[in-house]
């Protein structure tokens, strides 16, 4: 009976993890333009992906995972000249992101599907994992670990905290969210 009531909650944590994701694409789907809007003091992700400039020599290619709407960082290194691959499972944002950061590569798929992408010199996640629950960063950042080459640069950022799916209403729709402490993050990125 323990065996099957494991297999029982495995299967359910795998639907309820599936709802949660179409969940937030739709969420993001909604909040649209909106998101732009709300966010628009921007100055140290700005100032991050200035750094990434500096750091990269031409021709360089960069992964931006959960894109979102293409600003400020894919603008940013489009106008630099470098090539972006983004990915977001929003279509909305996605269309921002080919309206407001022309010139990438913008693809319509879950973050964590890290296939057929190719390799990348830096890699970008810049408010985007704290969409995923805390057991999916982990091996997404490996799997990121794994498509770096050359100065193999990564830059993540997320909100601070210690909780893990955690509802939230944002922009006035309902989501989950996860955070890590400041030193449990680095750890996370540096393991992986």
């Amino acid at each position: 009976l323990g065996g099957t009531r494991s297999a029982v909650d495995d299967h359910l944590s795998a639907r309820h993890a599936d709802a949660v994701a179409s969940e937030q694409k739709a969420a993001f789907d909604l909040i649209g333009r909106r998101y732009d809007e709300s966010f628009v003091e921007r100055d140290e992700q700005l100032a991050e992906g200035a750094w990434l400039i500096e750091q990269l020599e031409r021709p360089a290619r960069v992964l931006d995972l959960g894109v979102g709407s293409g600003l400020p960082t894919a603008k940013q290194l489009t106008d630099a000249g470098i090539d972006v691959v983004g990915t977001d499972e929003s279509a909305v944002m996605l269309e921002l992101a080919r309206e407001q950061a022309p010139g990438g590569n913008y693809q319509h798929r879950d973050m964590r599907d890290l296939s057929d992408l190719g390799e990348f010199d830096a890699a970008v996640a810049f408010f985007s994992l704290i969409m995923l629950p805390k057991a999916d960063i982990p091996p997404l950042l490996t799997g990121v670990r794994e498509l770096l080459r050359g100065p193999r640069l990564l830059q993540v950022s997320m909100v601070l905290g210690d909780f893990d799916r955690f509802p939230i209403s944002f922009l006035g729709v309902p989501t989950e969210a996860s955070a890590y402490p400041p030193d449990e993050l680095r750890q996370v990125v540096t393991d992986a």
